[in-house]
Parts: structure tokens; sequence; C-alpha cells
């Protein structure tokens, strides 16, 4: 097993729950170190102890809104700081309202953009000011086939989902 200070660092968005934890636990489970950031801090801390216990890995909870730039920003050297540079960032962040789109107002449905895909872009671009100086590190962002055709009640999570994002798959 490699020291902490040898280990691979991924930094997941979105790791309170669902996909993001799944990713999480999958990192962990193949030795490497992770930062978990969602804007719920107490599945965070609970999520980051179970894995620093099953998986013997660094586990870093970092409360973040990924909609806030500067928040993700903070988290990101917070993250280098605390656990190294960081090898792999998952955008997975995501917010969705189950509705008609008729029944959701513009506020929910901007903050659901504001997560779901301003939470990529924030992400992605604190990211690539790390990756970019080093010239390597890999960048995952999680889309979904929701994206890819007519889904009722869900305008407000495919929309965001469903913007391609090129410039973080392309070489730096």
């Amino acid at each position: 097993m490699r020291t902490p200070s040898q280990r691979k660092i991924a930094l997941i968005t979105g790791a309170g729950a669902g996909v993001g934890r799944a990713a999480a636990e999958a990192f962990a489970r193949a030795g490497y170190d992770v930062a978990l950031l969602s804007r719920e801090p107490e599945r965070l801390v609970r999520a980051a102890a179970q894995l620093q216990a099953a998986y013997s890995v660094r586990a870093l909870a970092v409360p973040t809104d990924v909609a806030d730039a500067q928040a993700v920003e903070a988290a990101a050297a917070r993250v280098e700081r605390e656990l190294g540079e960081i090898d792999v960032w998952v955008n997975v962040a995501m917010a969705t309202i189950f509705a008609p789109l008729s029944s959701i107002s513009p506020r929910d449905f901007e903050r659901a953009t504001q997560v779901t895909y301003l939470g990529q872009v924030h992400g992605t671009m604190a990211a690539l000011a790390r990756m970019r100086k080093r010239n390597r590190g890999a960048i995952v962002n999680v889309g979904s086939a929701l994206a890819s055709r007519a889904i009722p009640l869900q305008s407000a999570y495919a929309g965001p989902r469903r913007v391609p994002w090129n410039d973080s798959t392309a070489r730096w």
C-alpha cells in the first residue's frame, strides 16, 4: 500500500450522495486519497469517516457550494494544502426539480442551472488552473442520459447536462 504522500488524490463534487458518493468510494477502494465536496456538511463528514475506516485512505470533507466560483477555488486550495496535488477531478454535483416546467419558479430553475452547469464550469476551471501547471491530471464531467431525450418533469436537470464541455476534454 502506498504511503499517504505517495497516493494519488481524487476530488469529487456532489460526493454527499448518489453517483458522487459512489465515485468517492470507487476511488478510495482503488487506493486514492479523496476530497469530498458537497453542500451538506453532515453527509460529507459521515462519508469521509466511512471511507477512512473501510479503505485506510485520507478522506477530507469540504463543504462547498459549486455554484460559487470562489468557494470552489477555495476548496481546491484547501485540498491541495491538506492532501496534496489533485490528480483527478470529478464533477458530479447536480440539482434538480422533479416537476413540470410550468410549476418551477424562475429562481428555482436558475439555482438548478447554477449548480448543475456552472458547478461543472467552476470545477473544470479550478482543476485546469492546477493541472496545466503540472501538465498532468484528469477531469471527469459526469453527464446524464436524461440530457439526450425528452424526459417529463426533468427540464431543470436535463438542460444543463446537455451542454457539452469540450474544453475540459481537449488536451491543454
